[in-house]
């Protein structure tokens, strides 16, 4: 009765087998195939996915490969320890909710594939797979990962991106033949000090692609450890340290800031960028004024901006540290809306002022610009009451489209009403900026100096370059981190995108836009 019934069960799960699957399985059985792959193709009409392994398949010990790729499976069956002789397991993209320990008796395998399930746990006895080359548990739903896989030895490349890990374990740390390491798509905060121990690594993958989880801010100086490093993603991260200047050039860029901040020592600027924009009239040099000197008295006959004006704001940090700010005072008339684009620089806080009592200021144009010229630096709304006319902004429509949009500040800028509230959010978000406070060789800051007392209008690349090299810069790269740092603060202009402009280093910006007036606008 036990043979009738195990021959009945054996039958029914060959009826149960799609047909082209049951085909491959004899097929492999008949001339003692060493591959097998019963991947369902969606693409193919009327196509039937597995929810079990056939029992079949585990009668087929000599298989080396076996692929079950697009399936519904939900468990991998205790039989499968009957494929000792498997060294390739793909099983991605079911319904596998744990790996049991079961896994650990398959002691030849060396590609073990378990991306988009719907694991949770995984045994610790997966490491006893000591042959393991490449482990792929991405877009899965792990909390953790267990300690044991440390002691896979011969592991290349693991992937553990896409999951829900707030942290790894330190065991990955041993790890020393590992090249490539995918931990994006997870809530991690940091970058874990072990993964600076892996000294063959070659590829880190740490971005946000999908979700947005990842928040690393910093990277450490231990990077220089990782001499294999080639390849460095962080795309997505709201890194502060090195600037993002840097971190956007790749690995190489990041280790050199490094070496030269190892090499010639550390200082910091604490200085940062604000531009005053909106329409002619509205008030944008007044509140500019008023920012250097609250006592200053409104002109009847005030003239309006022409191109730009930059004026110096010093105050006192909290912590006692003096902040200076480089306000941008751009001319609002309609001539100058086609050189924003020149201006409007990243690392930036912007105030966008409105005047109340009439209806031309065009938020969305100015919330676009900011958003696509500036890297979405944050901005704040400032509505010029003049004679107290107060006028709605329909602000939570805007937040809901603009997520760089901070405040709506009321006030008169004739009476001061609302001034000191502006002054005290201005230096809050202004504060508040990314590069604040963030280490820089000594060399950047000499250099920053260096140009400050240059009186010209602006000077060549190589004159440039030759200020750096006295200043103890040796590689020409990093003079141009530099450049593209102070284009940033406001210090300087330099354009390296551009194949005409790269050759110059404009210090005077006022300069600068009568100049791209006259031959991008005007001119025919």
């Amino acid at each position: 009765m036990a043979r009738e019934f195990k021959r009945f069960t054996e039958e029914r799960n060959m009826n149960n087998i799609p047909g082209h699957l049951l085909k491959k399985i004899q097929e492999a059985k008949k001339k003692q195939l060493k591959e097998l792959d019963l991947s369902c193709d969606w693409g193919t009409p009327n196509a039937q996915m597995l929810t079990i392994i056939p029992a079949e398949v585990f009668a087929l010990e000599q298989l080396e490969v076996l692929k079950v790729i697009n399936n519904r499976l939900t468990a991998i069956p205790d039989t499968i320890a009957q494929l000792h002789n498997l060294t390739s397991l793909n099983l991605s993209s079911n319904q596998l909710t744990e790996v049991l320990d079961t896994i650990g008796q398959l002691h030849d395998l060396m590609s073990l594939n378990l991306s988009s399930n719907k694991l949770t746990k995984v045994s610790d006895m997966i490491g006893q797979l000591q042959n393991l080359t490449s482990l792929n548990l991405s877009s899965n739903q792990l909390t953790e990962v267990p300690d044991t896989i440390g002691q896979l030895q011969n592991l290349t490349s693991l992937n553990l991106s896409s999951n829900r890990l707030t942290e790894v374990p330190d065991t990955i740390g041993q790890l020393q033949n590992l090249t490539q390491l995918f931990l994006y798509d997870n809530p991690i905060q940091s970058i874990p000090e072990l993964i600076y121990e892996l000294r063959s690594l070659i590829m880190l993958y740490l971005s946000n692609i999908r979700f947005g989880k990842n928040q690393i801010k910093k990277i450490s100086p231990k990077i220089l450890q990782l001499q294999n490093l080639t390849y460095l993603d962080l795309k997505g991260n709201p890194v502060e340290i090195p600037p993002p200047e840097v971190v956007n050039k790749g690995v190489e860029a990041i280790k050199n800031y490094f070496r030269q901040l190892e090499a010639k020592g550390q200082d910091y600027l604490y200085e940062a960028k604000l531009l005053i924009i909106g329409e002619g009239g509205a008030g944008k040099t007044t509140l500019a004024k008023k920012i250097e000197n609250p006592n200053y008295q409104l002109q009847e006959d005030e003239t309006s901006t022409e191109g730009i004006d930059v004026i110096q704001w010093h105050f006192p940090m909290e912590n006692g540290q003096p902040f200076r700010v480089n306000i941008w005072d751009f001319g609002g008339q309609e001539i100058y809306h086609a050189t924003h684009q020149f201006f409007l620089t990243k690392r930036s806080l912007y105030a966008l002022v409105a005047d109340t009592r009439k209806e031309d200021t065009d938020f969305y144009y100015w919330l676009n610009a900011v958003e696509l010229l500036s890297d979405n630096s944050p901005l704040v709304i400032i509505k010029n009451e003049k004679q107290d006319r107060h006028r709605e902004i329909n602000e939570r429509l805007l937040r809901g489209q603009f997520t760089n949009l901070k405040e709506t500040l009321p006030t008169n800028l004739a009476t001061n009403r609302g001034l000191s509230e502006i002054l005290q959010e201005i230096k809050h978000y202004i504060c508040q900026l990314p590069h604040i406070g963030a280490p820089l060789p000594k060399t950047w800051v000499k250099v920053r100096e260096a140009l400050e007392k240059d009186s010209r209008n602006h000077i060549s690349l190589e004159e440039y370059l030759d200020v750096c090299e006295k200043n103890d810069f040796t590689e020409r790269k990093d003079s141009l981190q530099l450049s593209g740092y102070l284009h940033d603060l406001g210090v300087c202009l330099h354009f390296q995108e551009d194949s005409l402009l790269k050759m110059t280093v404009i210090l005077k910006p006022k300069w600068a836009q009568t100049r791209f007036i006259k031959f991008w606008i005007i001119k025919p």
